[in-house]
């Protein structure tokens, strides 16, 4: 008889498991209020809770909008 076939030999689920990340901002939000801000002519306006700011067009410009908080972050 061989040694195959029996499923005696499980495995033992050793992963290494290094994804355990949060995602962007450590997983939590910038809450409600805050503005959108164009990173292209600096134009402002009111965060709509609900709405991302990277799926607004700027009014004055076109441009995509982006959280203050974000932009601040990157300079």
């Amino acid at each position: 008889m061989g040694i195959f076939g029996k499923g005696l030999n499980m495995g033992q689920g050793r992963g290494l498991g290094l994804g355990g990340g949060r995602g962007r901002n450590k997983g939590g939000s910038f809450g409600t209020g805050g503005y959108c801000v164009c990173a292209k002519c600096g134009e402002k306006v009111p965060h709509e809770r609900g709405v991302k700011c990277t799926t607004l067009k700027c009014p004055a410009c076109g441009h995509t909008m982006i959280r203050e908080e974000l932009l601040n972050k990157n300079k």
